[in-house]
Parts: structure tokens; C-alpha cells; sequence
């Protein structure tokens, strides 16, 4: 599974590209207002050290203006998704895109049959936002689960399924297990991968049973 951490905050992302834990990155107008940072700017400047796909998102409502903003986001670097939301209009755009080779990731997605009109059209990505199923009570992880089973079930259909809306490191593990081709995720819950109780106590054990012989590596 791929791994996209999903913030416009260039400093965090870059400490990430260099750990290697990344594969690409996804904003949205919310993390770029946050960022507090001219948008063009920033998603140009992460593009620059970033290899994988970087999604953008247009601004606007209407198949007109949508149709220009995504068509200025693409002129900005070879890997820039074109982020779309699943309206009408915003597919319509979306095949348009795709028709002239951009790749475009499908935004705000959350239910099956959004997600196989997203195929119809081509879509790179599909983003099923499993966080704000969960906080209405739905089981946002059926969804994924959903979603993968019809992809599969369609050699045909190559969009992919990205987990969006991640809330910490179990959501990832059940996305991983529900067949989705890529979480997107904060920062913060990257991090929280990493930890474990038995791992700092294993560790702790080891730097004091090496320091007890006396011993030096270099």
C-alpha cells in the first residue's frame, strides 16, 4: 500500500520525503488555508522534492471556472493531480482532464456508487473520506472494503482507492486490510505509527544491558 501524507505544510513534508515514508501528497483548500502560504507557490515548491503524484485541488463550483483552475493546476509540474469533487461538474472536468492524459484524484467520495461513476470516467484516484462516515455513525471502513471488491471485481476499471480522511494508525492497518491502494495521512499520525509501549521498553532494556559491558561500536 501506498503511503501520501495529506497536509500543505512543507516543512513536515519534506522531513517525511526524506525518511523515504512517502509516495506522494494530497492537499485540499482547508490544509492550504492552514498553511497560511500562497497556494500556487506551495504546491509548486513540493512538487520540486516530492517524486509521486501531488494532488491540488480547484476552488470553484462551476464546470467553467473548475475546467480552467484544473487546466492551470496541470501546467504547474508533471506530477500535480488534479484533485475534482464528485459533483457533476466536477466529473465532467474530471473527464476532460483525463481525456488529455492528467491524472486527477477524485475527492469527497462516500458511497460505492460514487466511486464507480469516478471509474467510469477514468479517475487516478478515488477518495472515500472513511473519518466523517465514522463520526455520523456509519462504518466508514465498509466502504473501502466496498469500493475494492467492485474494482477487483472489474480488471478493467484502474482507478485506485485512496483512504482519506484518516484519523490514526488503526484506520490505516483496516484500510491496508480492506484492500485500499493508498492511505493519505496526516503528519501527526504517521508519527503515531511509529510507536509502540513494548518497543521503547525493548529498547530501554537493550542501550542498558550494552552500556553494562562496556563496550564501544566506534
Amino acid at each position: 500500500m501506498k503511503f501520501f501524507v495529506d497536509t500543505a505544510n512543507v516543512d513536515e513534508i519534506r522531513e517525511l520525503a526524506d525518511a523515504g515514508l512517502l509516495d506522494g501528497v494530497t492537499t485540499n483548500p482547508s490544509l492550504i488555508n492552514k498553511a497560511g502560504r500562497d497556494f500556487i507557490e506551495t504546491i509548486t515548491e513540493i512538487c520540486k522534492f516530492v517524486d509521486g503524484p501531488v494532488s491540488a485541488e480547484v476552488a470553484a463550483t462551476d464546470y467553467e471556472t473548475m475546467m480552467k483552475e484544473g487546466e492551470k493546476l496541470a501546467t504547474i509540474a508533471d506530477n500535480v493531480c488534479v484533485k475534482v469533487p464528485l459533483t457533476p461538474a466536477g466529473l465532467k472536468v474530471g473527464k476532460n482532464l483525463v481525456d488529455n492524459g492528467q491524472a486527477i484524484n477524485v475527492t469527497l467520495c462516500f458511497s460505492a456508487a460514487q466511486a464507480l461513476l469516478a471509474a467510469k470516467i477514468g479517475a487516478t484516484y478515488i477518495s472515500p473520506f472513511i473519518g466523517r462516515l465514522d463520526d455520523i455513525g456509519q462504518e466508514g471502513m465498509t466502504l473501502i472494503r466496498e469500493i475494492s471488491d467492485i474494482y477487483t471485481a472489474y480488471p478493467e476499471i484502474d482507478t485506485q482507492v485512496l483512504a482519506a480522511s484518516i484519523r490514526g494508525p488503526q484506520h490505516v492497518v483496516q484500510a491496508a486490510l480492506s484492500g485500499a491502494d493508498v492511505v493519505t495521512v496526516p503528519p501527526k499520525v504517521l508519527h503515531q505509527m511509529f510507536n509502540h509501549p513494548l518497543t521503547d521498553k525493548g529498547l530501554e532494556q537493550f542501550v542498558a544491558d550494552w552500556q553494562a559491558t562496556g563496550q564501544s561500536i566506534l
